[in-house]
């Protein structure tokens, strides 16, 4: 089973953190400029890190230059699972 996503990357932000914006939009902050591929590299790794996955479960099917990304992920979680794992469903009740 795969779930896509859709997560906003603030690549050279001097942390790495997952939020919810106020419009409800995932939003990943990562340490890594975003060149030669080296913020999607850390997005996929701190992902994989959260879900507990392998790195090799996620992709990104779009956006591959934006900083808007669609996520594949191969897994038998449901998406309602994944958004517990990284505090969605928490964050949007604080908005």
């Amino acid at each position: 089973m795969a779930v896509t996503i859709v997560i906003k990357v603030v690549p050279g932000s001097g942390r790495q953190a997952w939020t919810v914006d106020k419009s409800g939009q995932l939003k990943c902050f990562l340490k890594s400029p975003a060149e030669k591929g080296l913020a999607n590299k850390e997005l996929i790794k701190s992902l994989a890190h959260a879900l507990r996955i392998s790195q090799d479960s996620i992709t990104i099917v779009g956006g591959l230059t934006s900083r808007t990304k669609r996520i594949l992920i191969q897994t038998t979680m449901t998406i309602e699972q994944l958004e517990g794992i990284l505090g969605i469903e928490r964050q949007k009740s604080l908005l």
